[in-house]
């Protein structure tokens, strides 16, 4: 499963199972197999997600209201992020 702050196809967040898209727009949960915990993802367009957060089944809830504010953020950091790598990118490919 992916790490914490690393950027995975929607497929491989999900690993071919099942999601439930909270409530809020933006934040996807899946299941690790391999912790037994599941991980809190934002997505960033139609097929990247970035990985935030890992919680239990006990503390998804807390965990998922204390993110909600942050989407926008999130998800505005990373767009910018890959927007200047991007940018790089093409500036040194015309040298």
């Amino acid at each position: 499963m992916a790490r914490k702050g690393q950027v995975v196809s929607k497929r491989e967040f999900l690993g071919g199972k099942e999601f439930a898209k909270e409530q809020y727009e933006g934040l996807l949960v899946t299941a690790d197999p391999q912790s037994g915990n599941l991980q809190i993802g934002v997505e960033l367009d139609e097929d990247r997600v970035v990985v935030i957060d890992e919680a239990t089944e006990r503390n998804i809830r807390e965990r998922i209201q204390s993110l909600v504010p942050q989407v926008q953020d999130i998800q505005n950091k990373y767009r910018a992020d890959a927007a200047s790598n991007n940018y790089q990118e093409l500036w040194l490919g015309e040298e």
